[in-house]
């Protein structure tokens, strides 16, 4: 028997786990108490990791299709295949003929991370999309806007606010998401024992407003008008304070001026919190010495995401909050991208979509319109599509155009360890190395960490002959398609030197009282705490003159048309219902539902509606209803509950595996419906491009 330590990488929390390990087999994995980030904690995800590991339905080699069957074949045949399709159809076509997608797995990832690169810069296709736009993008393009660099994400402090107010989020289920924050129950109750106060905005009473001292439901999508009318309380009071920010900070007034005339009653009558209790939030705030706003994916996939993202910036800024102790603060990570050579800060508007002009940001086009680029014929026309760790038929909005887009391109590629929803169209399918058969070092997550640490997790299991990891997979297409292009293969280093090398030069490395490289984190297994999250403003910032940006000009025009839209009752439409998303603890967007162990049980895929709404709509618990939206509908059981607010209609994503050809055994007799078969892909936030996912007017029927 041998005793594994890693970190879990299937989440943000990065949770340090012990993994027992007799004759190359799984015995069991358990929470790793030494490890100083997470103390222990787990969650069931993790365990489920066996699961995957030995999961029949997993991948072992690659497959193509002939006559419309699976057929394994060599690495050397199916690189070839992938790359000889791809060459021609950018021949043909040109360029921005292959269009790209990456899934949330490629920033769990590290061997992605480092080396993708390698191979999609060869293909120099101006279509490239990722599960970004459907998720945090509001977020990232606001720190490449206000603070220079789309990487420079502020963090709560949770170990030291007294005072946290939450919107749209529920860590007690995600485990923290851009926070990383391990065991956050632990850290939630040490807030409150220290008299600090967690104050829950959501349209659901979730796991995580359970057990927060205050609860608030809120109308979806109206987050940026109840920000607004704080900030406007806390202005008009005479509450704020910018401390030693002030001289480092540029178009406050403006942002200020831009929201001005959103009072608490004009934002009571969008969002629904009456505005005494508006401005008694703003007063608690304010007045609460060391505290922190922050939302997260209500907050974000909304048609007012940008908005609301930049009312908490704004919010923690003018209450002397933002990189202060207790308040807003950004990670100093071992492996720092940001301060990196070659560290891309963001970028917006540099090309515009063919079809419906959208605008690049942070060097994508938003997920949403995938399908309309595939479908529209002309110049540019995606006519084949690579996929790496995603499946946007279940993830992007209007999943059923997607699906049907696909079936006509010409080519497809696939990196997957699964044949999924998406990839089932494919031509090859290339599988790399299972989770546990390759080393793993976080380089995203340490730098949204609520503590600074470092931990490198070598391979539990050795990697079976034959499998390839995934930055060699990267590696052996890029030389295969350089050859094509008659270049020579760029030269690559393998991870470890990349990160032994950041390490060193780091903020912690051989300059340091720490002297941190890899041999050392070897020597900890459990990893090596940091220390706490410091103020590190201005240095850290990354724009000209080193100044916090207040007022984007792409978010004051959006904000423009926002504050005239409230300002103005008749504008406000009225929706039978509106749907917004869920999560469990036992879920993992689309790609964990082929577990038993996670799957099992009481039927997670219902439609959440409050008591008021099912008597009004003659619906009993279990009755299978009708969810209606302008591009689709799905037949799902009802569950009736009085922890979502009346007029909501909750139904979890990552589901509806019910489509042909997907080889996932579990997911299949646990299929349910997908959620982005009723969200819509010209329901997005301006300016961002972000799917809007949650906000999305509905009508329920009865199905007889």
């Amino acid at each position: 028997m041998q005793t594994h330590r890693r970190a879990c990488h299937l989440c943000e929390a990065i949770c340090g786990l012990k993994i027992e390990v007799e004759n190359n087999q799984v015995v069991s994995i358990k929470g790793d108490e030494q490890d100083p980030f997470s103390r222990g904690h787990i969650c069931p995800k993790a365990v489920a990791l066996k699961d995957i590991q030995e999961d029949p339905d997993r991948l072992r080699m690659p497959v193509k299709k002939v006559n419309g069957v699976w057929v394994e074949t060599s690495w050397e045949d199916a690189i070839e295949l992938a790359c000889e399709g791809l060459f021609q159809i950018q021949q043909q076509y040109g360029a921005n003929a292959v269009g790209v997608y990456q899934g949330n797995p490629n920033v769990h990832n590290w061997g992605l991370m480092t080396h993708s690169a390698n191979f999609l810069g060869l293909l120099k296709t101006r279509n490239r999309f990722s599960a970004t736009s459907v998720d945090q993008l509001p977020m990232q393009l606001l720190a490449y806007w206000m603070f220079g660099h789309q990487l420079l994400i502020t963090i709560p402090d949770i170990d030291h606010t007294d005072y946290f107010l939450m919107l749209g989020a529920n860590p007690i289920a995600s485990n923290g998401s851009l926070m990383t924050v391990p065991d956050v129950a632990k850290r939630i109750k040490a807030l409150q024992s220290r008299g600090g106060k967690l104050v829950l905005i959501d349209p659901r009473r979730t796991e995580t407003a359970e057990i927060a001292d205050t609860h608030h439901f809120i109308k979806p999508a109206s987050d940026a008008a109840f920000l607004f009318a704080l900030i406007n309380t806390i202005v008009g009071e005479g509450l704020t304070r910018l401390d030693r920010l002030a001289p480092f900070t540029e178009g406050l007034y403006t942002a200020l001026g831009a929201i001005s005339k959103v009072t608490p009653e004009v934002a009571q009558a969008e969002c629904g919190i009456d505005a005494q209790t508006i401005r008694q939030i703003a007063r608690d705030f304010a007045n609460a010495g060391k505290a922190v706003a922050y939302g997260r994916m209500g907050a974000c996939t909304q048609r007012h995401g940008t908005l609301a993202q930049w009312g908490i910036q704004l919010l923690n800024l003018i209450t002397g909050n933002t990189d202060r102790p207790g308040g807003s603060l950004v990670a100093s990570p071992a492996l720092d991208l940001i301060a990196a050579p070659n560290s891309k800060p963001g970028s917006y508007g540099r090309w515009h979509s063919r079809v419906s002009n959208k605008p690049e940001a942070l060097g994508e086009f938003p997920s949403a319109i995938i399908a309309e680029e595939i479908q529209t014929e002309g110049e540019g026309q995606i006519k084949a599509l690579l996929t790496i760790a995603g499946n946007p038929v279940l993830s992007t909005p209007n999943g059923q155009q997607l699906d049907k887009a696909i079936t006509g391109l010409e080519f497809m590629v696939s990196v997957d360890l699964y044949i999924n929803e998406t990839n089932r169209h494919a031509n090859v399918i290339l599988p790399t190395s299972g989770p546990l058969e390759h080393d793993h070092y976080d380089l995203i997550f340490n730098i949204f960490g609520v503590r600074n640490q470092a931990k490198y997790s070598a391979a539990t299991l050795p990697k079976p002959n034959g499998c390839v990891d995934d930055w060699e997979l990267m590696d052996k297409l890029a030389a295969c398609y350089a050859a094509k292009l008659g270049k020579p293969a760029r030269p690559s280093m393998p991870p470890q030197m990349i990160l032994d090398m950041g390490l060193q030069m780091g903020p912690y490395g051989m300059a340091s009282e720490h002297k941190l490289s890899l041999d050392k984190l070897k020597q900890h297994p459990e990893g090596i705490d940091l220390g706490p999250l410091r103020p590190s403003f201005p240095g850290r910032l990354q724009t000209t003159g080193k100044t916090i940006q207040a007022a984007p000009a792409e978010v004051l025009q959006a904000a423009a048309s926002y504050v005239a839209y409230l300002l103005n009752p008749n504008e406000r439409a009225v929706h039978d219902m509106i749907l917004i998303g869920r999560r469990h603890i036992r879920s993992n967007n689309s790609w964990m539902h082929n577990s038993e162990r996670l799957v099992k049980g009481k039927n997670r895929c219902t439609a959440m509606l409050n008591p008021v709404d099912a008597e009004r709509l003659l619906l009993a618990e279990g009755q299978q209803v009708r969810v209606i939206s302008r591009v689709g509908e799905v037949s799902l059981p009802v569950e009736i509950s009085a922890h979502v607010m009346p007029g909501v209609v909750s139904i979890p994503h990552g589901w509806g595996h019910d489509r042909k050809g997907i080889r996932q055994r579990v997911a299949a007799e646990h299929a349910g419906v997908s959620c982005n078969d009723l969200t819509d892909e010209q329901w997005l936030d301006e300016p961002s491009g972000n799917a809007a996912v949650n906000g999305v007017p509905v009508k329920l029927a009865v199905v007889p």
